[in-house]
């Protein structure tokens, strides 16, 4: 029989006042259970004309301040934002029945912290983000390996490859964070927090 917690919640929801320490629970387990990606997201924007738009993209960080992704700001979401910075991410972990939906507002990260990630990625990949013109139009694919072979003649160096002033991170900062868990005849468990005007996180239970 399942273990329950303080609010007759499958145990695995625990009795956290904090969403961030459930979080990095839940995301400690799916390292252990998802077979790819297990930080991959659907992440929702919409523009300032109230068009939404859904992709997924790769969390790198996450603690108390906000969830960061890292991205073109040239790129179709990058825009959205810089219209609109409300914004939601959704994780689902199907080898946990699990699902984990956040929104919030968004803004840019520092430029030291987008450098620090930027080099600690591969050199394909910091050639890469100077590359690719995210979400433009391609003439055709040649276009795209031949600006990356040109970029590779510029930084030759390895060690070396500035990162690009078009490329950086945003950091969700969450209003709201619920906690999902697949129940058999579709009775769901869903424990949602939210944030109140002091800061404080409130808990609340909500129908499947």
């Amino acid at each position: 029989m399942n273990q329950k917690n303080s609010l007759g919640l499958n145990n695995c929801f625990l009795d956290l006042d904090d969403p961030i320490q459930l979080f990095k629970v839940w995301m400690d387990e799916a390292k252990k259970s998802e077979p790819n990606d297990p930080n991959a997201l659907s992440l929702a924007t919409s523009s300032g004309n109230n068009l939404p738009s859904v992709r997924m993209v790769l969390l790198k960080e996450f603690n108390q301040n906000g969830f960061v992704f890292y991205t073109n700001l040239n790129s179709q979401k990058s825009n959205e934002l810089k219209e609109n910075p409300n914004a939601a991410m959704c994780f689902h972990w199907k080898s946990l029945l699990r699902q984990i939906r956040i929104s919030g507002t968004i803004t840019q990260i520092e430029d030291s912290v987008a450098d620090r990630y930027y080099n600690s990625r591969g050199y394909d990949s910091r050639i890469g983000a100077w590359a690719s013109k995210q979400s433009k139009k391609l003439k055709n694919r040649d276009e795209l390996i031949n600006s990356i072979e040109e970029f590779k003649e510029k930084f030759k160096d390895q060690k070396n490859v500035p990162r690009p002033s078009h490329w950086s991170g945003w950091n969700l900062l969450p209003s709201r964070i619920e906690f999902w868990l697949d129940g058999d005849s579709r009775i769901h468990e869903r424990l949602n927090y939210t944030i109140n005007k002091s800061g404080s996180w409130i808990k609340s239970l909500l129908s499947p």
